[in-house]
């Protein structure tokens, strides 16, 4: 829910992962565990071709002629590309048939190469160029002069753009297109976030018992981080809540340290091979009072609410409005309100943490086998403390499936 992932590091305390402390938690934890990827297949060339004819599949049953794509993880997702956002544009272009085109600045066409994994047609722009101009030369090229769609996440700056340099382009919204490929995951792609979510397990367990009284979010992460890293993960966040800052969902700036009988939060994720993992645990330091206790065994519960209402062909909101309406009957909210559960009871998650369907109300998508969920329907009282409990699943022919155990009780979390 933070605005960037820069927020998101800068609270949790991740950010500690490029310090020297954090190098020294990685080799102490690397002296204890093993790298558990030995067995992890990259994404292949032909998996990347399977995705573009996906999309031209989809792309002929809209009369959709061509999708424009900026860097990011339907860039990667498709082509295989890892570059950046910048004022200077790098693009793909699929068309509806053929090989996709990649539009980059001239002097970056060799280090786009390196990560390309498709045939395609590259074509570069120099400074004093248009790259917008570019895109619509291809386009003419290939008698693509519309429908073409254009991601959600495309930069108004290139679709305006391209509008000048094609005055007469029919332009279109490309969602449907990207989530109908990307929602649903392949085997392949599921057996990444296991390995990432195994990672993520046993780097909590690492980190648990090394907890101690006195301790602030920055040393907890970089703990928590290290361990990742020990074990072949890529460290991606590790937000850390202590006492009453797990009462705000994604934490406050005020100063933290770990006391007794208050709230430890631990909400951590990494990345293999580009998929994600996203897990978070609650426990106390020292001994749970009764309203502590009593919050967790709620959480626990909604999130296995969240499980039996995942059905196939259910309105992806449905689950949310399980959960809350639970959430209710126990004297929280209504709806959004504190105390209670402020925010979506779950995400999408893949190749980027959060991403579309949603566990929200106003979600109503269709769960299909393939699709991956988040499971986090928290509860926080503010000034007090909060709990959240968050594992992830993905929806088969039999209903939802966990990629890892949930947390098994106040005590025994991980």
């Amino acid at each position: 829910m933070l605005t960037s992932r820069r927020d998101f590091l800068a609270m949790s305390g991740a950010a500690a992962l490029l310090s020297g402390p954090a190098r020294l938690f990685a080799q102490e934890a690397a002296a204890t565990l093993r790298p558990m990827t030995g067995d992890v297949v990259p994404i292949s060339r032909d998996e990347h071709l399977a995705r573009i004819a996906r999309a031209q599949r989809l792309m002929g049953e809209a009369g959709i002629l061509a999708l424009l794509i900026e860097p990011g993880a339907s860039m990667i997702y498709f082509t295989g590309v890892q570059w950046h956002l910048s004022e200077r544009l790098t693009a793909a272009i699929l068309p509806r048939t053929g090989e996709p085109c990649i539009v980059t600045p001239h002097f970056e066409e060799p280090s786009v190469r390196e990560s390309l994994k498709v045939p395609a047609d590259v074509r570069v722009w120099n400074e004093d160029e248009d790259p917008l101009v570019t895109v619509a030369g291809f386009l003419r090229d290939r008698r693509l002069a519309g429908p073409v769609a254009i991601e959600e996440r495309v930069r108004f700056f290139a679709v305006d753009g391209l509008r000048r340099a094609m005055p007469h382009l029919e332009i279109r919204n490309g969602t449907a297109i990207v989530r109908g490929c990307r929602m649903i995951k392949s085997a392949h792609e599921l057996a990444l976030m296991q390995k990432a979510t195994d990672i993520t397990i046993a780097a909590y367990r690492y980190t648990h018992s090394r907890i101690e009284r006195g301790m602030n979010p920055a040393r907890i992460g970089a703990i928590m981080n290290g361990a990742t890293e020990a074990l072949g993960g890529s460290p991606e966040f590790a937000l850390i809540l202590l006492g009453e800052a797990s009462a705000y969902p994604h934490g406050s700036g005020q100063p933290q340290a770990v006391r007794d009988g208050e709230v430890v939060l631990m909400d951590c994720g990494c990345t293999v091979e580009g998929y994600q993992s996203d897990i978070s645990r609650t426990f106390v330091f020292g001994r749970a009072n009764a309203e502590q206790r009593r919050v967790w065994d709620q959480v626990h519960e909604g999130q296995q609410i969240a499980i039996r209402a995942a059905q196939l062909g259910r309105p992806a909101g449905s689950v949310d409005d399980a959960v809350r309406a639970q959430y209710q009957r126990w004297g929280y909210g209504p709806g959004y309100r504190l105390p209670g559960l402020s925010h979506r009871t779950g995400h999408g998650i893949g190749m980027e943490v959060h991403e579309s369907p949603y566990l929200v109300r106003s979600d109503d998508t269709p769960l299909q086998p393939g699709m991956c969920f988040s499971d986090e329907p928290g509860l926080y009282v503010p000034g007090e403390f909060g709990v959240r409990l968050e594992d992830c699943w993905y929806m088969t022919e039999a209903g939802p499936k966990t990629f890892t155990p949930l947390a098994a009780s106040l005590e025994h979390p991980i």
